[in-house]
């Protein structure tokens, strides 16, 4: 059985599915092809691969809600592709749980690099899950998380954030009263070797905003420190 990570590219234009098993093959990688969403899901179900190469555009389901039917029971990395030029299906990728997204069309370089650079860090994340220096239960007002339990509570309401959502609030809450830099967040979160952009931190925080604010336009708990970050308010 081979060693080399194994990807599911989720692809509907066979010209290009070709053409990109065979350059990913030549990379090291070994790759299974489907050319729509519902087989995505099918063959995922099956298997486990190491990560998920997902086109936007697919018939009969959409890559956004393949990608949100894969992160309700899974943390594999996923880079979705998408042809428009428009970031919405970026945001929207990212807001569901993608690690990164190419646009089309790119380089084939810069694609193996990020597919690299996700996998590095789904495996340092693998390597040591637990989060150093924070405590297993945490308090900030009426807000609680429990790594035990993977739970977040408001005012013993609970509140489901998906896994970067997470994670972040937790790093937050962490240094509650401690203004942390855009540059300290993406590391503890996403990896010192993070190579995507800087607006994916944006969006995760717009999101936990909308999940723990009264009004999000104002948040009163998830603060914008203007040239530095973010700090949670205690």
């Amino acid at each position: 059985m081979s060693n080399n990570p194994y990807i599911l590219l989720v692809e509907d234009e066979e010209s290009f599915a070709d053409a990109l098993m065979v350059g990913l093959t030549r990379e090291g990688f070994d790759v299974e092809w489907v050319a729509d969403g519902v087989s995505a899901i099918e063959v995922f179900e099956r298997k486990t691969p190491d990560l998920v190469l997902l086109d936007v555009m697919l018939p009969n389901m959409s890559g956004l809600d393949v990608c949100r039917l894969i992160r309700l029971k899974s943390e594999v990395p996923i880079v979705m592709v998408t042809a428009k030029t428009e970031e919405v299906d970026a945001v929207v990728a990212l807001e569901l749980g993608a690690d990164d997204y190419v646009t089309k069309p790119y380089q084939f370089r810069e694609l193996v690099a990020r597919v690299r650079s996700v996998l590095r860090r789904a495996q340092a994340r693998n390597q040591d899950k637990a989060i150093k220096n924070v405590p297993s239960r945490l308090k900030a007002g009426d807000l609680v998380i429990d790594q035990d339990r993977h739970e977040v509570l408001l005012n013993d309401q609970l509140i489901a954030l998906p896994l970067k959502e997470y994670e972040l609030l937790l790093q937050l809450v962490a240094n509650a009263g401690r203004a942390l830099s855009r540059d300290d967040l993406i590391d503890a979160v996403w990896g010192t070797d993070y190579v995507g952009d800087t607006k994916t931190l944006d969006v995760h925080i717009r999101r936990i905003r909308s999940r723990i604010e009264d009004d999000p336009q104002r948040p009163l708990r998830v603060v914008t420190i203007r040239g530095v970050g973010y700090r949670y308010e205690v």
